[in-house]
């Protein structure tokens, strides 16, 4: 399936002041997707979602849930606050992978599979796809990379997308130049991490405001205008 490339923001911070301010630095970028990531959902839950959509009632939000059970109550909490897309892991029950889709679709909503810690990448992506989710996260996760840096969504990459036919994100590890590369590589839809490390130096939010605002940018444009 062709889809035009989409940068997502991963508000991978543990508070909603700081989550808006990044989101806010990230939209003037010109990021399309805005991911609430696991670590301000369990910091500010439903909330966080909430603010999010206030503040940005246009963009697509992303609840990175990880959703391994529960799936119809979690989806649909997130979806009452705003969230147009929530996360199941490929390694959940194929029970709750069919409840987030049930809820999903009784809310109007779309669901991302993420296939981390699967032993089998390939079977994993195609059990997700085979029970109605719209797209694949391929994903190393960041504790598998701290033992063994070598692992990156490289590893299973080729092999998911020429075994399933939904569009397909790779994240984990991946350096800003890589990431905008993610395209060519079969994954359009391109997400970032923030806070941002780059060449060992932390972007926050309440610092480099302009500095970030740039990196960004130039990455929307190298995704935007490699194809």
């Amino acid at each position: 399936m062709s889809v035009q490339p989409i940068i997502q923001i991963s508000l991978d911070l543990t508070s909603t002041e700081e989550a808006l301010e990044m989101a806010e630095i990230a939209v003037e970028a010109g990021v399309d997707w805005i991911e609430a990531g696991t670590p301000l959902l369990l910091a500010e839950g439903l909330h966080a979602v909430a603010a999010l959509r206030k503040k940005f009632p246009d963009h697509p939000i992303v609840a990175d849930l990880k959703t391994m059970d529960g799936g119809y109550l979690e989806t649909e909490m997130m979806a009452k606050a705003g969230a147009t897309h929530v996360v199941v892991m490929g390694v959940a029950h194929p029970a709750t992978i069919r409840a987030v889709v049930r809820a999903a679709r009784d809310y109007g909503i779309e669901v991302m599979g993420d296939i981390m810690a699967a032993e089998d990448p390939v079977a994993a992506a195609k059990l997700l796809e085979e029970n109605g989710v719209d797209y694949i996260i391929v994903h190393t996760g960041f504790d598998e990379r701290g033992e063994n840096p070598e692992r990156s969504p490289f590893d299973h990459l080729e092999d998911v997308f020429k075994a399933v036919t939904i569009p397909i994100q790779a994240v984990g590890g991946l350096s800003i130049q890589q990431a905008a590369k993610m395209p060519k590589h079969g994954a359009p839809l391109v997400v970032i991490g923030a806070p941002l490390v780059i060449d060992q130096k932390e972007f926050s939010p309440s610092t480099n405001k302009e500095e970030l605002k740039r990196i960004l940018a130039d990455l929307v444009h190298q995704v935007k205008h490699s194809q």
